[in-house]
């Protein structure tokens, strides 16, 4: 890894899409207290006026824009503002993803392209923003927010793991042309991270993580700079291991830990 950049708080900016709440809003501040000046954008003002305040004490900083990540133009000229105001960009944390469960019946298509705008089509917008513009200064780091889920598919998440597993693949395609590029590529696949997001469920949450203990270990991958940040490795290991197996043996095994679908 001694050969990949990873971004310093003296080398320019941090950005952090979906910064409001959960994962993003605490890596952000994680960020800060490393030292670094964080660009936090998000849809609620509110939410991130608060997290300007709560970072006031730490050792960086963070300044706040009111961006949707599905507004590509807004987004782009947002961004072209702060780095004439700021400074590059060295760090994007493409984070903004949305989740609910879904079932197969009824069948809610405009649901399912919403998760898809957002959780895809946002990645592939932060991702337009800042590639030639990293490419340009011959050095950069992004990082694309997963998860897990994006390994196998899970009962009443098909949207949601199918948006993931995209987000993992395209990740995957990109990582050589990236690093010929001197832009370090990286995927977090986090697993149950106690948030706004996965109170959602109403299913058992193996291993889950409070978003402290996570937002330190996706920095501190941030830090090392290889290609997959995944934790809790418990929950890791055992989702890849059943990617591995036939698949009655998968869905055997999945319906009995979920228990999908329920008896009627």
């Amino acid at each position: 890894m001694s050969g990949l950049y990873r971004a310093r708080p003296e080398d320019g900016l941090a950005w952090v899409t979906g910064a409001s709440s959960g994962i993003g809003r605490g890596t952000a501040l994680e960020l800060a207290r490393r030292g670094f000046r964080v660009l936090a954008t998000a849809r609620s003002k509110e939410a991130l006026d608060t997290l300007v305040i709560e970072a006031a004490a730490l050792k960086g900083s963070i300044i706040a824009r009111t961006v949707d990540v599905t507004d590509a133009a807004l987004q782009k000229q947002v961004i072209d503002e702060v780095e004439a105001s700021e400074g590059p960009i060295m760090l994007a944390f493409l984070n903004a993803g949305i989740y609910w469960p879904m079932r197969a019946h009824p069948f809610d298509a405009a649901s399912f392209k919403k998760i898809f705008d957002v959780n895809v089509g946002g990645v592939v917008n932060g991702l337009e923003v800042m590639f030639d513009r990293m490419a340009a200064r011959g050095r950069g780091q992004i990082a694309i927010n997963a998860s897990v889920a994006g390994y196998i598919g899970l009962p009443r998440a098909a949207a949601y793991s199918s948006s993931k597993a995209a987000l993992i693949v395209m990740a995957e395609s990109l990582k050589i042309e990236t690093d010929a590029l001197g832009i370090t590529l990286q995927v977090v696949n986090p697993g149950f991270v106690k948030t706004p997001l996965t109170d959602k469920n109403d299913h058992p949450m193996p291993f889950l993580m409070e978003l402290d203990d996570a937002s330190r270990v996706i920095c501190d991958g941030f830090a090392r700079g290889g290609f997959e940040i995944t934790f809790p490795w418990q929950l890791s290991r055992i989702l890849k291991f059943l990617r591995l197996l036939p698949y009655e043996t998968y869905f055997s095994l999945i319906r009995k830990a979920t228990g999908y679908p329920p008896k009627r």
